[in-house]
């Protein structure tokens, strides 16, 4: 399937070149226009539309919170457009790609089409664009943010080798348990703490981290651990590079072991915001005595 995105300028494939060439990636000239205006957007949403918007809908809040906050505040405000943005392009090439249907094990290695070429510059877009926010601003987000936009950026990156493109677009989907967690951060923030809201929105995090990122994410990596190895033993005319592998394998391997850590906090935190304060719970056990 091709992209169905406008075709980019031939000045702007011919300045990409000298980059792309000795990093071996192939397909970055094609997509540095999508590349670019998304990282462009999501900088220009985080600096001048959350701030209007978020100063309207949230005028009681928003106006009086600290620096620290509000940075955080867009940072959610920019990640909800993106979640929701990359997640709709992201199932709508998986279904409607049937190319990327009929790949074989060698294909899903070293394949390519368009449309997935596409949804892997948009999301590289939001990546450079968070790897410089937590650079910024790296005071709020900390030192594990940081490291996490930047292996999340080298990770979508590979994908212009081409490398396992195919699975790149499947691990976009984690993303879908994101606007829920954006949410259940501006609950807590406007007042809404333990709210009926909140728990309908809290098991809603639940089943969507646990579902693409737990049992889907396992599932894909399994997959894709085995279409390695394939590619590791037939090296053909395409062999894997050892350290593209054990770089790749490495870096999937401990986003999913984060995933399941985030998931143990994250019922905990949900958890929390429900528990009744000891005073409250003590005076109910003595009326129920």
């Amino acid at each position: 399937m091709r992209d169905p995105f406008f075709r980019p300028p031939a000045s702007l494939v011919r300045a990409a070149e000298p980059l792309a060439q000795p990093l071996a990636l192939k397909t970055l000239p094609l997509h540095l226009h999508e590349i670019l205006p998304a990282f462009c957007i999501y900088e220009f949403i985080n600096r001048v539309v959350s701030p209007y918007v978020s100063a309207r809908l949230a005028s009681r809040v928003y106006p009086q919170l600290s620096r620290k906050t509000k940075i955080n505040w867009n940072v959610h405000f920019v990640s909800m457009v993106q979640s929701c943005f990359i997640n709709t392009l992201a199932l709508w090439v998986i279904f409607a790609d049937k190319e990327r249907m009929r790949m074989s094990w060698k294909e899903r290695v070293w394949g390519y089409t368009g449309a997935g070429g596409m949804v892997q510059g948009f999301a590289a877009g939001y990546f450079a664009w968070d790897l410089l926010a937590s650079s910024i601003d790296i005071d709020v987000h900390g030192w594990g943010a940081l490291a996490h936009a930047a292996s999340a950026l080298t990770v979508s990156m590979m994908g212009f080798r081409p490398f396992v493109n195919y699975y790149g677009l499947n691990f976009i989907l984690y993303e879908l348990s994101t606007p829920f967690l954006n949410i259940h951060w501006w609950l807590d923030k406007v007042g809404m703490t333990g709210g009926t809201l909140q728990l309908v929105n809290g098991i809603a995090l639940l089943t969507t981290f646990g579902g693409s990122r737990l049992i889907w994410g396992t599932y894909q990596n399994y997959r894709m651990y085995a279409d390695i190895w394939r590619a590791v033993q037939n090296p053909g005319e395409l062999p894997v590079p050892s350290w593209l592998a054990i770089a790749y394998l490495a870096s999937t391997t401990a986003l999913s072991g984060l995933n399941f850590y985030w998931f143990g906090k994250m019922i905990q935190t949900v958890a929390k915001r429900f528990e009744k304060p000891k005073e409250i719970k003590g005076k109910t056990d003595k009326k129920k005595q």
